[in-house]
């Protein structure tokens, strides 16, 4: 029985469109997922603010909360959490600069108006966690805009998150680039900085996504590490990726193994979970998946964690010290890679 439980998203079961080829698979009800999400074993959704209530920009403030409230009753229906609500500030022509960091005063303040109708949302759901994916939060054109500017004006947005709800706590997702060029804040660290310098760093936190970290350069494993000795990490993306290009969202564990043994360790390790933390998936299908299989990508996720946190818990720790005091980390390797392997 696992220890951890789960978080997944509605976006991670699409139709399988990319930006060189048109859907392959048939739209699913939301609902259904959400009923099936809750057959795979998952405890709690993860929503965009527009997952949640979509076309959120044709409604009033009130019409929002009243259709969040609907969403909550459906998700009581199937025995769901909200683990967190997410402007998508990413797919509106206001941002196509950038949201909180945009060269328009007017388009900051629709990222603001997002950004607390989110809030809001995340409010009527039951959860007190924002997540801000930056997707757009940098530049096109490196002479477009100071970073230092830019920077400042991230922090002055997540001040007024907090400001608008003394409950609510933000929560940042790291990547260095795409879909923007260069980001803001690209990595934990950048991460740590952000909170450091808001007016409650206290409730400024990282979400650490698998993939984001090894497009930097960087060990998740690490990554995470890093985020939870500062007390830091609010919650994680678990997923794969083949190198540094294009953000892959592969399912957890299929392209490094070892690495995400080691992500699975480090949670395990550190007692991740035990303040109610969930272990986040954000995984998706291949376009070549068929219509019967849409839900297979999740499956696969949750069997390679489970599986390496079985791993995790057969760690024979008194090898790795006799290892470790004899500085032979050629044998402490190759127990790793026969644990892994299954052969004793």
């Amino acid at each position: 029985m696992t220890k951890f439980k789960f978080s997944v998203g509605p976006w991670n079961v699409h139709e399988g469109a990319d930006s060189y080829g048109p859907a392959t698979r048939k739209t699913i009800p939301i609902e259904e997922k959400f009923k099936k999400f809750a057959e795979l074993g998952f405890s709690a959704v993860q929503f965009h603010d527009d997952d949640a209530v979509p076309n959120i920009n044709d409604y009033t403030e009130e019409e929002i909360k009243e259709k969040a409230r609907e969403l909550k009753k459906t998700l009581d229906k199937y025995g769901l959490k909200a683990e967190f609500v997410a402007p998508r500030l990413w797919m509106d022509e206001h941002t196509m600069d950038g949201g909180f960091m945009s060269t328009s005063k007017e388009d900051r303040d629709y990222a603001m108006w997002r950004a607390y109708r989110s809030i809001d949302i995340a409010n009527e759901l039951g959860t007190d966690m924002v997540v801000l994916w930056l997707a757009r939060e940098g530049t096109l054109c490196a002479e477009s805009k100071s970073p230092v500017w830019a920077t400042k004006m991230l922090i002055e947005a997540i001040n007024k998150m907090l400001e608008y709800d003394p409950k609510i706590r933000v929560c940042i997702e790291p990547k260095p680039n795409e879909p923007i060029d260069r980001s803001i804040c690209g990595t934990m660290g950048h991460v740590m900085a952000i909170s450091a310098a808001t007016i409650d760093p206290s409730r400024v936190g990282g979400n650490l996504e698998s993939a984001h970290a090894i497009l930097a350069g960087l060990d998740p494993a690490h990554e995470i590490g890093f985020a939870m000795a500062m007390g830091k990490l609010m919650t994680v993306h678990l997923n794969d990726q083949n190198g540094i290009r294009y953000d892959q969202d592969k399912s957890f564990g299929v392209e490094n193994l070892r690495a995400a043994f080691n992500q699975v360790k480090v949670l395990k390790e550190n007692g991740y979970g035990s303040h109610g933390e969930y272990v986040g998936l954000d995984v998706k299908a291949m376009r070549t998946t068929k219509d019967e299989d849409s839900y297979k990508h999740l499956e696969n996720s949750l069997n390679i964690f489970k599986a390496l946190e079985e791993k995790v818990e057969r760690f024979d720790y008194d090898f790795q010290k006799k290892c470790v005091e004899n500085r032979d980390f050629e044998a402490l390797e190759m127990y790793v890679m026969n644990l892994l392997m299954g052969i004793d």
